[in-house]
């Protein structure tokens, strides 16, 4: 239907729409698009210990430890991700991005899951699509190896290739990791596998009895992953960010694991 200048001038306006701030009359200011959202990335987690009560102080209501207290992985990534229309991929600058996050084994009723209790990335449409989703996410500087295929300048995924990963919070390095590689496994690291356990909650700035923290868990579809490369592992956090997140610093540490992964991040549900 096509609009004359007469429509567009008594036509009622529903005011500015978007699926996030910033709205607009179009809508298309929004800084995040509707979902579905896909991702493709280069991941390089590490499976350690923490203290099984420090594990279950992160814990909101609904959620236990599970079968194995104290299991937690460490996870560097370097991302590409997409809208349903794919537009994001025409630009590079827009759907790069690279995080580090905790996850912790836990249950909702007897089922597998895992808990984000920290997270950093370092782009804001991320970091704002997480606080949407319950995740914890936070500015930081991530870094990781990139696996070569040729020359000197990186790692191979062969044995003997060492891939490292740094995570910088306000310029002062927080976590180091590193994976030397022994071969490839069939074995998909378990807390890589599970779906994930958020909380949505936002300050009630306004005093109008929203945001009441809700148990939400992430919905995938479309989980690939590559061959997987496992190898030796080091942890280490230094002392940083805070006496929270030190608790959750590795009292073991694991196998590490190299390896790509995708999927797509659709609609959350509630617990």
């Amino acid at each position: 239907m096509l609009f004359t200048d007469h429509d567009r001038k008594t036509a009622p306006s529903t005011g500015p729409v978007g699926y996030s701030l910033p709205i607009s009359p179009s809508g298309q200011a929004s800084m995040l698009t509707p979902p579905p959202w896909h991702f493709s990335g280069e991941v390089i987690m590490v499976e350690y210990r923490v203290d099984p009560a420090a594990a279950e102080r992160f814990l909101p209501p609904g959620l236990t430890l599970g079968a194995d207290p104290g299991a937690a992985a460490a996870v560097f990534a370097e991302w590409q991700w997409c809208s349903g229309s794919e537009d994001e991929l025409a630009e590079p600058a827009l759907n790069q991005f690279a995080e580090f996050l905790i996850l912790l084994g836990c249950e909702y009723r007897g089922a597998p899951m895992a808990r984000c209790p920290f997270a950093w990335v370092d782009q804001p449409v991320p970091m704002v699509r997480g606080w949407v989703q319950g995740m914890p996410k936070q500015f930081g500087v991530v870094h990781q190896s990139r696996p070569t295929a040729v020359g000197r300048g990186g790692p191979r995924l062969a044995p003997g290739g060492r891939f490292h990963g740094t995570l910088s919070v306000n310029g002062r390095r927080a976590v180091e990791t590193a994976v030397t590689l022994h071969g490839r496994t069939e074995h998909e690291p378990l807390l890589h596998t599970v779906p994930l356990a958020h909380t949505l909650m936002f300050p009630d700035w306004a005093s109008t009895g929203a945001g009441r923290p809700t148990l939400v868990a992430s919905e995938v579809t479309d989980v690939e992953f590559s061959g997987i490369w496992k190898g030796a592992a080091e942890l280490k956090f230094v002392d940083v960010v805070g006496a929270d997140f030190n608790e959750l610093s590795p009292i073991e540490t694991g196998e590490g694991y190299v390896f790509s992964y995708a999927e797509t991040l659709c609609n959350g549900r509630a617990l």
